[in-house]
């Protein structure tokens, strides 16, 4: 147990005192804070110029000027709309609309001519400005009255309400979604990128032939297990570095650029886009943004995050140790990276199958499906992080965790068989039928 434990130590110091380590410890909470920072950015530098459009009207849909849209201002031309786009001026105009006379007729088509391809807001502030007109056109034609056709028009919202033991928590499937669904990614991030890491760092070991002094004194499974627990304590090392900094990033982050007047500023900018705009005098349209953001809030604390903590961190340590072994396993068999291929589809398909099978789960995280591919260990660590914020039993949470546990141990077992002959033998080209007879291998 003890030269697992200066393996172990050897492995974990030897990786976080790289310089490698220590940026990319640094870098990753500036990532994460930039993800959150990049939208303000991207709309602070998108371009505020107005554009000018030119119409063509054969249908005179616009019988009076027409309304401009957010930064988009529109300019009436009765020119057919052949000669229009010879002389059409792309210094000037941005785009050339051509409004045809069977305009209020289906499929209700016009045309946008532009020299560069026009962007989704043009278009998006195009198509309104079409409906609401083709909309005012037909009522009129059918003696309809347009406010009693407002007072008719009638917005739902449903609240989605958890019962629970302690009471009632309103709860967002879409926050939870997003919560469970970013859960397993990093789950799925941090296998691959540790666990290769133990794989490369099997193969160096034995191409630099240091293995063969390393077994002098320790057996081929401590070797294995301290490097596995070694990394695992590294990985581990830089997530909680990284949530603590990411922490302090966001918080800096909201505190600087999200202010009450900026939000509402760009809530309104998304909402033009978007197509939708706030009725001041309409409580049920508007809200505010403060009821908006305090409605995710309450969606928010709906999730015990504590719980959801927790279990995550024991499905990112048992996912990783379960396919770090095979890993190991796949490294001490191969003598370079380029031979790994043929063995790693094996390992790495339960995993992209399960983060394909994470989109359908959201819909549906109480189904078959679900169940089976969160209680299997080589899919339960991404699949049931996707689950778990819905909420998941007790019952099948602790199958689970049972079944990755032996799960590792059965990797474990195969992995150190395996790597025991694997790790002394070179030059020769390992086939799978080679490997099942290292696992019975006597010696």
């Amino acid at each position: 147990m003890n030269k697992i434990a200066l393996i172990i130590k050897r492995e974990f110091l030897t990786r976080v005192r790289k310089k490698s380590f220590i940026i990319m410890t640094l870098v990753g909470p500036l990532l994460i804070g930039l993800v959150f920072l990049a939208p303000i950015m991207i709309m602070e530098m998108s371009d505020d110029e107005e554009k000018l459009i030119k119409v063509v009207d054969e249908a005179h849909l616009f019988r009076e000027d027409i309304p401009k849209s957010k930064k988009i201002l529109f300019e009436r031309d009765t020119m057919p709309i052949e000669t229009a786009k010879k002389i059409f001026d792309s210094e000037k105009y941005t785009a050339l609309l051509y409004i045809p006379s069977n305009i209020l007729t289906p499929p209700h088509k016009a045309i946008l001519y532009s020299e560069k391809q026009a962007n989704i807001e043009i278009t998006s502030a195009v198509e309104r400005l079409l409906q609401k007109e083709i909309e005012n056109a037909k009522m009129i034609a059918n003696n309809i009255n347009e406010e009693m056709l407002e007072s008719i028009r009638t917005r739902v919202d449903v609240n989605a309400v958890k019962i629970t033991e302690t009471g009632e928590q309103k709860s967002s499937a879409g926050i939870v979604s997003i919560v469970g669904i970013v859960s397993s990614l990093v789950i799925y991030m941090f296998i691959f990128l540790y666990g290769a890491m133990v794989m490369r760092g099997v193969i160096e070991e034995k191409t630099s032939r240091i293995v063969e002094v390393i077994i002098s004194s320790v057996k081929p499974f401590q070797l294995l297990m301290g490097k596995i627990i070694g990394i695992a304590m590294v990985g581990l090392t830089q997530f909680i570095l990284w949530v603590a900094l990411s922490l302090l990033v966001t918080t800096a982050v909201q505190s600087i650029f999200l202010d009450k007047d900026l939000l509402t500023q760009k809530t309104e900018q998304i909402n033009s886009i978007s197509g939708h705009t706030i009725d001041e005098n309409n409580p049920v349209s508007s809200g505010g943004n403060e009821e908006i953001v305090a409605e995710i809030f309450d969606s928010l604390s709906s999730i015990n995050f504590i719980h959801v903590f927790l279990v995550f961190i024991f499905y990112f340590l048992g996912g990783y140790l379960l396919y770090s072994a095979l890993f190991g396993a796949i490294g001490a068999a191969v003598d370079n990276e380029t031979d790994t291929q043929q063995f790693m589809l094996p390992i790495t398909v339960p995993l992209i199958l399960g983060i394909v099978v994470a989109q359908s789960i959201i819909s549906n995280p109480d189904s078959s499906l679900a169940f089976w591919f969160s209680i299997i260990p080589f899919t339960s660590p991404v699949v049931m992080m996707v689950r778990l914020p819905f909420g998941v039993p007790l019952s099948e949470l602790l199958l689970s965790m049972s079944l990755l546990v032996l799960g590792f141990l059965f990797t474990t077992w195969i992995a150190s068989r395996i790597y025991r002959v694997g790790i002394l033998m070179y030059g020769k080209k390992v086939s799978y039928k080679e490997l099942g007879k290292w696992l019975f291998y006597k010696g």
